[in-house]
């Protein structure tokens, strides 16, 4: 190699361009230095090879706060809508107007492989540093820090890759190798068993030159991937593996690109043991370095701490501002109240939410009413969506249509509903704080117990106790009753396929609008059957001292087969003899 030509990363196919993320990052234009400035042999600070690494994390790694044109992901599941009508980006990923030609937001190949390249720059070239600078790996051992750096390379790669698969299935592994635009870049797709095993491997290769929880040297630091990162990740690629899409029940059976050859259930012991071991080493029985975070809220508005979140594993920083609270807060308000309502979390969202003791509507010790709905509720629900008589900015909110805080217009909540997560306490506040911070959380403890849970359950012929385990310790930090096991009823009371269900729903309100709704109902192979209901929001009407609660359909839209994978893009396929179209498409 050349090592002072210009790093050029214009061009197509595997050598695009990504485009800029939120603020988090400081944003450096690398793209032109040579690699003799960006990795030189007399910077012992490592200056300039610690920048790009910076732009790596800054221009790839995104994050999910309204990026699909202005909302969240899932907006294009069943439990949100967009309250733009003027067929937003998330509109068409949810009916599904889009083709290999036509592609929008979500549907990113080149970006991926983009940040893939860069990432392997750096990991032909880091060793030329002669850092002074030390950190202390995963094992305790002081070491320079281009270990560290070629490991979270490493990482973010994996993550690139794993992010295309679950897109995509099987794509095409270039390793360490560093394409350029006049290179024979005609490469068929790996299998998605083979993406899945190269992910692990990766994975399992680097944990111990990753940092590990608490960060010592954290401050700059606090963003970067850790060991416990590293085996959440694990975690959660053999979960997808094991699922039905890819596992059980491939849309296309015997086509190895989007899925394994044969069913395995021992593809659930190995996802249900990678979680396992990241509870064991980690959590209240380990290291104690993960746990729940008693306080939901702030999962996602503060830094990892061990007493405040402990459940904190890795996340994108977005930085300190009110922009989150402005893009979704509920309408109505003006100034530094003021709120585009841009989420609409869907009534079947809503209803997914049970009643405080753990138990549906018609099972409960607690007396449903239909005009009240909302009262001895799962208390999760008001930390997820604010609705009809929510106290939100020191006033009870109005979300029937017309009312103070859904006004008749060109926009309004076309559900009555706006969400609260990732949001501060702003009951009783007066405007949103513009010095708040928020961070895109992309592993926490939470999901891992679920992952366990799910896993563990599906790999058993019965719900065990530390499936049972798992699920109370979710219920219990969210305020759930703790009579009847929270809920669950004694063990042995319920079988495998109502765990199942149970599960499912737990991890819909757990983890709602973190980007998991929408790649869950994927992996389930339930995306059928979800959409072929309505999603439906509120019609409230309000009489003197009576409010009544009526549903409607908001939007319908049926789920095409096909759409369990995205198109590959057509200028990948037209120019790349060797690259297969997913099928349908």
């Amino acid at each position: 190699m050349v090592r002072n030509k210009y790093l050029t990363f214009l061009g197509a196919g595997l050598l695009f361009m990504a485009s800029a993320c939120n603020d988090g990052y400081e944003k450096e234009p690398v793209e032109q230095f040579t690699l003799d400035y960006l990795f030189s042999r007399i910077d012992s600070a490592g200056v300039q090879s610690r920048r790009f690494l910076n732009n790596i994390y800054y221009e790839h790694l995104y994050s999910g706060y309204n990026r699909v044109g202005g909302d969240f992901l899932d907006a294009a599941s069943d439990d949100a809508v967009s309250i733009n009508n003027n067929d937003p980006a998330v509109y068409k990923l949810l009916i599904g107007r889009y083709s290999a030609l036509t592609r929008v937001t979500d549907m990113e190949w080149g970006e991926y492989y983009q940040g893939i390249r860069k990432a392997n720059i750096l990991i032909n070239n880091i060793d030329v540093v002669p850092f002074n600078l030390k950190y202390t790996n995963a094992l305790g051992e002081v070491k320079p820090l281009n270990y560290t750096m070629k490991a979270e390379a490493r990482f973010l790669r994996a993550h690139f890759y794993f992010e295309l698969v679950k897109r995509y299935g099987g794509v095409t592994l270039v390793g360490d190798q560093v394409y350029d635009l006049n290179d024979d870049i005609e490469l068929p797709r790996n299998t998605f068993a083979q993406c899945v095993d190269y992910i692990v491997r990766e994975l399992d290769e680097i944990k111990n030159d990753l940092r590990s929880l608490p960060i010592s040297d954290g401050g700059d630091y606090a963003h970067v991937p850790t060991k416990e990162a590293c085996m959440a990740m694990k975690a959660r690629v053999l979960l997808y593996a094991a699922s039905p899409l890819f596992n059980e029940r491939p849309i296309e059976p015997g086509n190895e690109l989007i899925g394994y050859a044969s069913y395995d259930p021992e593809r659930w012991n190995l996802a249900a043991q990678a979680a396992k071991e990241v509870i064991d080493e980690f959590g209240p029985n380990g290291k104690k370095t993960l746990d729940l975070t008693a306080d939901y809220r702030n999962i996602s508005t503060e830094f990892y701490s061990s007493t405040s979140n402990p459940e904190l594993i890795f996340f994108r920083p977005i930085g300190k501002g009110k922009g989150i609270e402005t893009a979704n807060g509920p309408l109505g308000f003006s100034g530094n109240a003021q709120g585009y309502g841009n989420t609409n979390p869907t009534q079947n969202l809503v209803e997914s939410f049970l009643m405080k003791d753990g138990k549906s509507t018609d099972k409960s010790k607690y007396t449903y009413n239909s005009n009240d709905p909302y009262r001895d509720r799962d208390p999760r629900l008001e930390l997820t969506v604010l609705h009809h008589g929510s106290s939100w900015l020191n006033t009870q909110l109005q979300t029937n249509f017309g009312g103070a805080n859904n006004p008749s217009g060109a926009e309004y909540s076309r559900t009555s509903y706006y969400i609260s997560k990732f949001m501060k306490d702003y009951k009783t506040k007066s405007e949103y704080d513009s010095e708040a911070l928020h961070l895109w959380v992309m592993y926490r403890y939470g999901e891992v117990l679920l992952n366990y849970a799910e896993a563990l359950n599906e790999y058993q012929s019965a719900p065990s106790q530390d499936v049972y385990d798992a699920i109370i310790a979710l219920r219990k930090r969210a305020g759930i009753d703790g009579d009847d096991n929270y809920g669950l009823g004694a063990l042995g009371s319920i079988n495998k396929t109502d765990m199942r269900k149970i599960i499912q729903n737990e991890r819909r309100v757990e983890m709602a609008f973190e980007e998991q709704r929408y790649w869950d109902i994927r992996r389930w192979r339930i995306a059928e059957e979800v959409f072929a209901k309505p999603l439906e929001g509120l019609n409230i009407q309000i009489s003197g001292a009576i409010t009544t609660y009526n549903k409607i359909n908001v939007l319908s839209t049926t789920f095409n087969v096909k759409r369990y994978f995205y198109p590959i893009p057509y200028s990948e396929v037209i120019k790349n003899k060797n690259m297969v179209q997913n099928p349908n498409w």
